[in-house]
């Protein structure tokens, strides 16, 4: 992410451009954009300061105003999964990736596991040794 031209270039700019010189030339002095240099005057002729704006804060989501829904559906049915809830909101008129409600229900505190164990559940080639024909496991001194 980009970081905010410091305080003091910003006054040497606007010094610069309040002592005769050209919006331009403060951009080639500068090193900075000439949309930077016309953008920082036009705010500083407006506020009189010369302060960057403040960066991040809260993102707007559309599926706000859809949370008690959402929650209920989840209460309702604990292992409903997200395509089946865009589905849902599809019908009621909000289209949504699944992967979007997923990341909404991580950020407001839903976490969801592979199992009511709270464990992973493992692939078959991981397994501590191959299963016989009738699904026990060998024995491990089986020599």
């Amino acid at each position: 992410m980009t970081k905010a031209y410091s305080l003091d270039l910003r006054e040497r700019i606007a010094r610069f451009v309040d002592g005769g010189r050209s919006r331009h030339a403060a951009a080639a002095q500068f090193g900075v954009s000439v949309s930077f240099v016309v953008k920082l005057m036009a705010v500083w002729r407006a506020t009189g300061s010369l302060a960057p704006k403040p960066e991040g804060g809260w993102r707007y989501s559309k599926l706000d105003p859809h949370r008690d829904f959402l929650m209920r559906r989840v209460r309702e049915k604990d292992d409903i999964t997200m395509p089946e809830l865009a589905a849902e909101l599809a019908e009621r008129g909000t289209v949504v990736a699944p992967s979007s409600i997923s990341r909404w229900l991580i950020r407001n505190g839903y976490r969801f596991k592979k199992n009511a164990a709270g464990q992973r559940t493992g692939s078959t080639g991981h397994r501590k040794g191959a299963r016989r024909m009738g699904g026990e496991a060998p024995a491990e001194d089986a020599a």
